[in-house]
Protein backbone atom coordinates (compact mmCIF):
# COMPACT_ATOMS: atom_id res chain seq x y z
CA UNK A 1 0.00 0.00 0.00
CA UNK A 2 1.35 3.40 -0.89
CA UNK A 3 0.20 6.59 0.57
CA UNK A 4 -1.91 8.96 -2.18
CA UNK A 5 -2.02 11.90 0.01
CA UNK A 6 -1.06 15.17 -1.60
CA UNK A 7 1.95 16.21 1.27
CA UNK A 8 4.95 15.02 3.32
CA UNK A 9 5.21 14.73 6.34
CA UNK A 10 5.16 11.32 9.05
CA UNK A 11 1.63 10.89 9.86
CA UNK A 12 -1.36 8.47 8.80
CA UNK A 13 -2.70 8.76 5.32
CA UNK A 14 -5.89 9.76 4.70
CA UNK A 15 -5.59 7.83 1.19
CA UNK A 16 -3.81 5.03 -0.16
CA UNK A 17 -3.59 2.60 -2.78
CA UNK A 18 -3.32 -0.70 -2.66
CA UNK A 19 -1.32 -3.08 -5.60
CA UNK A 20 -0.72 -6.47 -6.10
CA UNK A 21 1.86 -7.52 -8.35
CA UNK A 22 1.48 -10.92 -9.40
CA UNK A 23 4.35 -13.20 -11.61
CA UNK A 24 5.62 -16.80 -12.05
CA UNK A 25 8.52 -17.38 -9.86
CA UNK A 26 11.44 -20.05 -9.43
CA UNK A 27 12.86 -20.81 -6.29
CA UNK A 28 13.77 -18.71 -3.98
CA UNK A 29 17.04 -20.03 -3.28
CA UNK A 30 19.27 -20.10 -6.22
CA UNK A 31 20.11 -23.77 -5.34
CA UNK A 32 16.77 -24.74 -5.33
CA UNK A 33 15.44 -27.28 -2.99
CA UNK A 34 18.53 -28.05 -1.37
CA UNK A 35 19.55 -27.73 2.61
CA UNK A 36 20.75 -24.09 3.67
CA UNK A 37 23.25 -23.10 6.42
CA UNK A 38 21.72 -20.88 8.96
CA UNK A 39 24.16 -18.08 10.68
CA UNK A 40 22.67 -17.08 14.11
CA UNK A 41 23.45 -13.83 14.68
CA UNK A 42 24.03 -12.78 18.42
CA UNK A 43 24.98 -8.64 17.62
CA UNK A 44 21.24 -7.73 15.82
CA UNK A 45 18.07 -8.19 16.74
CA UNK A 46 15.27 -8.70 13.84
CA UNK A 47 12.46 -7.84 16.05
CA UNK A 48 11.64 -7.13 19.97
CA UNK A 49 8.73 -8.32 21.46
CA UNK A 50 5.60 -5.37 21.23
CA UNK A 51 7.22 -3.87 18.15
CA UNK A 52 6.69 -4.53 14.21
CA UNK A 53 7.73 -8.02 14.08
CA UNK A 54 4.66 -10.11 13.24
CA UNK A 55 4.11 -7.23 9.91
CA UNK A 56 5.15 -7.67 6.83
CA UNK A 57 6.19 -3.93 6.58
CA UNK A 58 9.51 -2.58 5.10
CA UNK A 59 11.02 -1.63 8.95
CA UNK A 60 10.74 -5.08 9.16
CA UNK A 61 13.12 -6.22 6.61
CA UNK A 62 15.45 -3.68 5.93
CA UNK A 63 17.64 -3.71 9.34
CA UNK A 64 18.22 -7.07 8.39
CA UNK A 65 19.54 -6.85 5.23
CA UNK A 66 23.23 -5.98 6.35
CA UNK A 67 23.49 -8.32 8.44
CA UNK A 68 22.21 -10.94 6.01
CA UNK A 69 24.29 -9.66 3.74
CA UNK A 70 27.62 -10.35 5.91
CA UNK A 71 26.08 -13.96 6.46
CA UNK A 72 26.12 -14.12 2.88
CA UNK A 73 29.71 -13.52 2.39
CA UNK A 74 30.73 -15.83 5.37
CA UNK A 75 28.98 -18.36 3.08
CA UNK A 76 25.64 -18.87 4.80
CA UNK A 77 22.32 -19.00 2.81
CA UNK A 78 19.94 -16.83 5.95
CA UNK A 79 20.06 -15.45 9.18
CA UNK A 80 18.53 -17.39 12.00
CA UNK A 81 17.00 -14.86 14.43
CA UNK A 82 16.98 -14.88 18.13
CA UNK A 83 15.63 -12.26 20.66
CA UNK A 84 17.94 -13.01 23.37
CA UNK A 85 17.73 -16.55 23.67
CA UNK A 86 14.79 -17.42 21.89
CA UNK A 87 14.72 -18.39 18.74
CA UNK A 88 12.57 -15.90 16.14
CA UNK A 89 12.81 -17.32 12.41
CA UNK A 90 14.77 -17.48 9.26
CA UNK A 91 14.93 -13.76 7.09
CA UNK A 92 12.57 -15.41 4.70
CA UNK A 93 10.29 -18.23 6.65
CA UNK A 94 9.80 -19.50 10.02
CA UNK A 95 11.47 -22.61 11.58
CA UNK A 96 10.65 -25.85 12.47
CA UNK A 97 12.09 -28.80 14.12
CA UNK A 98 11.50 -32.62 14.39
CA UNK A 99 13.10 -33.77 17.72
CA UNK A 100 12.61 -36.26 20.48
CA UNK A 101 11.96 -34.10 23.35
CA UNK A 102 13.25 -34.48 26.76
CA UNK A 103 9.83 -36.35 27.68
CA UNK A 104 11.14 -38.98 25.06
CA UNK A 105 8.20 -38.43 22.97
CA UNK A 106 8.44 -37.28 18.97
CA UNK A 107 7.79 -33.11 18.58
CA UNK A 108 7.48 -30.99 15.99
CA UNK A 109 7.82 -27.50 17.64
CA UNK A 110 7.79 -23.91 16.32
CA UNK A 111 8.33 -20.89 17.71
CA UNK A 112 4.73 -19.18 19.33
CA UNK A 113 3.69 -16.08 17.71
CA UNK A 114 4.59 -13.37 20.40
CA UNK A 115 4.87 -10.74 18.37
CA UNK A 116 7.99 -10.76 16.80
CA UNK A 117 7.05 -13.95 14.20
CA UNK A 118 5.34 -13.57 10.97
CA UNK A 119 2.14 -15.41 11.47
CA UNK A 120 2.67 -16.82 7.87
CA UNK A 121 0.18 -19.06 5.85
CA UNK A 122 2.87 -21.59 5.26
CA UNK A 123 3.66 -22.01 8.76
CA UNK A 124 -0.41 -22.22 9.37
CA UNK A 125 -0.02 -25.19 6.61
CA UNK A 126 2.59 -27.09 7.80
CA UNK A 127 1.05 -27.07 11.11
CA UNK A 128 -2.24 -28.40 9.74
CA UNK A 129 -0.91 -30.60 7.93
CA UNK A 130 1.27 -32.32 10.36
CA UNK A 131 -1.57 -32.54 13.15
CA UNK A 132 -3.18 -34.71 10.11
CA UNK A 133 -0.45 -37.03 10.16
CA UNK A 134 -1.35 -37.83 13.81
CA UNK A 135 2.20 -39.54 13.98
CA UNK A 136 4.19 -36.99 16.67
CA UNK A 137 3.26 -33.81 18.87
CA UNK A 138 2.54 -30.58 17.18
CA UNK A 139 3.66 -27.75 19.28
CA UNK A 140 3.91 -23.85 19.60
CA UNK A 141 6.07 -22.91 21.65
CA UNK A 142 9.37 -20.67 22.94
CA UNK A 143 11.80 -22.38 21.87
CA UNK A 144 15.81 -21.46 23.38
CA UNK A 145 18.65 -22.15 20.90
CA UNK A 146 20.20 -23.98 23.71
CA UNK A 147 17.37 -26.65 23.41
CA UNK A 148 18.23 -26.56 20.09
CA UNK A 149 22.26 -27.25 20.31
CA UNK A 150 21.58 -29.88 23.16
CA UNK A 151 19.52 -31.76 21.06
CA UNK A 152 21.84 -31.65 18.56
CA UNK A 153 24.45 -33.04 20.59
CA UNK A 154 22.09 -35.54 22.36
CA UNK A 155 21.42 -36.76 18.99
CA UNK A 156 17.97 -36.08 19.33
CA UNK A 157 16.70 -33.84 16.76
CA UNK A 158 15.80 -35.67 14.01
CA UNK A 159 15.29 -32.79 11.66
CA UNK A 160 14.76 -29.02 10.69
CA UNK A 161 13.45 -26.70 8.14
CA UNK A 162 12.10 -23.40 7.56
CA UNK A 163 8.32 -22.80 5.82
CA UNK A 164 7.41 -19.48 4.17
CA UNK A 165 5.60 -18.37 0.96
CA UNK A 166 8.69 -17.89 -1.12
CA UNK A 167 10.59 -20.76 0.22
CA UNK A 168 7.86 -23.02 0.60
CA UNK A 169 9.80 -25.96 2.33
CA UNK A 170 13.64 -25.49 3.01
CA UNK A 171 15.38 -27.62 4.49
CA UNK A 172 18.11 -27.08 6.98
CA UNK A 173 21.61 -28.65 7.33
CA UNK A 174 23.65 -26.74 9.42
CA UNK A 175 23.05 -23.94 12.02
CA UNK A 176 26.18 -22.12 13.70
CA UNK A 177 25.72 -20.55 16.48
CA UNK A 178 28.80 -18.80 18.68
CA UNK A 179 31.19 -19.84 16.49
CA UNK A 180 30.09 -23.60 16.49
CA UNK A 181 28.63 -25.42 13.76
CA UNK A 182 26.21 -27.91 14.27
CA UNK A 183 25.58 -30.56 11.50
CA UNK A 184 21.51 -31.32 11.15
CA UNK A 185 20.50 -34.52 9.23
CA UNK A 186 20.13 -35.07 6.14
CA UNK A 187 18.55 -37.86 4.20
CA UNK A 188 21.07 -37.99 0.80
CA UNK A 189 18.52 -40.09 -0.93
CA UNK A 190 15.91 -37.14 -0.93
CA UNK A 191 18.44 -34.19 0.12
CA UNK A 192 16.25 -33.07 2.73
CA UNK A 193 14.64 -34.49 5.99
CA UNK A 194 11.82 -36.58 5.53
CA UNK A 195 8.90 -34.75 6.92
CA UNK A 196 9.97 -31.72 5.35
CA UNK A 197 10.27 -33.63 1.95
CA UNK A 198 7.05 -35.06 2.92
CA UNK A 199 5.44 -31.94 3.68
CA UNK A 200 6.91 -30.05 0.93
CA UNK A 201 5.24 -32.84 -1.63
CA UNK A 202 1.50 -32.79 0.39
CA UNK A 203 1.34 -28.38 -0.32
CA UNK A 204 3.24 -28.86 -3.83
CA UNK A 205 0.10 -31.18 -4.49
CA UNK A 206 -2.56 -29.26 -2.77
CA UNK A 207 -1.23 -25.68 -4.72
CA UNK A 208 -1.16 -27.70 -8.13
CA UNK A 209 -4.69 -28.87 -7.93
CA UNK A 210 -3.58 -32.43 -7.91
CA UNK A 211 -5.49 -33.34 -5.07
CA UNK A 212 -8.73 -32.63 -3.79
CA UNK A 213 -8.73 -30.24 -0.87
CA UNK A 214 -10.41 -26.95 0.83
CA UNK A 215 -7.16 -24.98 0.49
CA UNK A 216 -7.35 -25.05 -2.99
CA UNK A 217 -9.74 -24.69 -5.74
CA UNK A 218 -9.04 -25.53 -9.58
CA UNK A 219 -10.69 -23.57 -12.48
CA UNK A 220 -11.46 -24.50 -15.29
Amino acid sequence: AISMCDKVGVAVPDRSRLFIVCSPTGPYYPTGFNPIKLYCDIDNIRAFPKGAGAYKIGANYGPTIQPAGKAFKKGYDQVLWLCGDNVGEVGTSNIFFLLKNQDGEIELVTPSLDGTILPGVTRDSVIELAKSLNRFKVTERVIKIQEIVQAINEERLIEAFGAGTAVTISPIKQITYNGIDYDIKINQEINAGELAYELSQKIFAIQYGKVEHPWSVVLD
